[in-house]
């Protein structure tokens, strides 16, 4: 997919995909090399969200569904938490990125 995108939007796939895996995380692979691809089935939607300016309620509830459901730990006390805390990172690179530009 990122094959295909501006340089802006590329910039922003890419820091998607890290803030996935070393920050958001849930699994605890960050420091596993071989699982670098760990969370790239959830990029695309992470990252549509985020282009399309959802609310950020929505990337909250994604991520909390995936981690909860999909990968089956359940809700604990601190998945929504972290969960808003990530959605906001990926706000503030998404913002970053299109008043600054992809870093070159």
């Amino acid at each position: 997919m990122r094959h295909n995108l501006p340089p802006d939007q590329k910039e922003l796939y890419r820091r998607v995909d890290e803030v996935l895996h070393y920050v958001w995380d849930p699994i605890g692979v960050a420091e596993v090399p071989q699982a670098r691809d760990e969370y790239y089935t959830y990029l695309p939607r992470v990252f549509s969200l985020l282009q399309s300016r959802a609310p950020t309620s929505e990337i909250v509830d994604f991520l909390v569904t995936t981690q909860s459901e999909t990968m089956g730990s359940g809700e604990s006390p601190g998945v929504r938490s972290h969960a808003e805390k990530i959605a906001a990172l990926l706000e503030e690179w998404r913002d970053w990125i299109q008043q600054r530009g992809p870093i070159v």
